[in-house]
């Protein structure tokens, strides 16, 4: 299973939806996703090596990619994105370093991890920073899943996001929590991230 990302990709630009980009996926560790992808350690010791990974986002990946192709390196043309535990770490990062990701992809996000951690960190935040968001959830992905992510939508506009402008949110009618659902959604991903100038 895939997302069909390049495809996806090649096919928006080809026919001049989105701007040129460069998509660098990024191997998760396996058994030791938890670990990686949570931002903090739950109630029972669980995860929390987030920050780590980031860094490595931040410090060695980001770094290396625009030495070596030519990229627009500014926030406002850089996203970070993925899924499920992925968009939760996609959402941690982009908080925690608006200097350099100014878009971020989320799809279906795992925000019930620590108690809807990544819900509170969006209430603390000083002041939105100026972040493009795509934020969606499938109707079928388990009784949870929809209340959270409207949670999550609802803390955004709170601290001063706006839906149909830098917040797109979306519900996926009849979809669950898999890389096919995620795939027929990419495109509308890339669309409202990366549109033709």
């Amino acid at each position: 299973q895939e997302w069909r990302a390049d495809e996806t990709a090649d096919r928006l630009i080809r026919e001049r939806q989105i701007e040129p980009l460069i998509l660098v996926g990024v191997y998760n560790a396996g058994a030791e996703r938890l670990q990686e992808y949570t931002p903090t350690r739950d109630g029972r010791g669980r995860g929390g090596g987030g920050d780590a990974y980031v860094r490595f986002l931040s410090e060695e990946l980001k770094p290396f990619v625009d030495r070596n192709y030519r990229t627009r390196p500014e926030p406002q043309d850089t996203a970070v994105g993925g899924s499920s535990l992925g968009a939760l770490i996609s959402l941690h990062a982009a908080f925690s370093r608006p200097d350099l990701y100014g878009k971020v992809a989320a799809l279906s996000p795992s925000v019930w991890w620590d108690e809807r951690r990544v819900v509170d960190q969006v209430q603390r935040l000083a002041r939105r920073p100026r972040l493009r968001v795509w934020l969606d959830i499938g109707t079928d992905e388990g009784y949870a899943a929809l209340p959270d992510a409207r949670q999550m939508r609802d803390a955004m506009v709170a601290k001063g996001w706006r839906l149909g402008d830098d917040l797109s949110y979306h519900e996926a009618e009849g979809a669950g929590h898999n890389e096919a659902a995620w795939a027929a959604r990419f495109d509308r991903v890339l669309t409202f991230l990366f549109p033709r100038r």
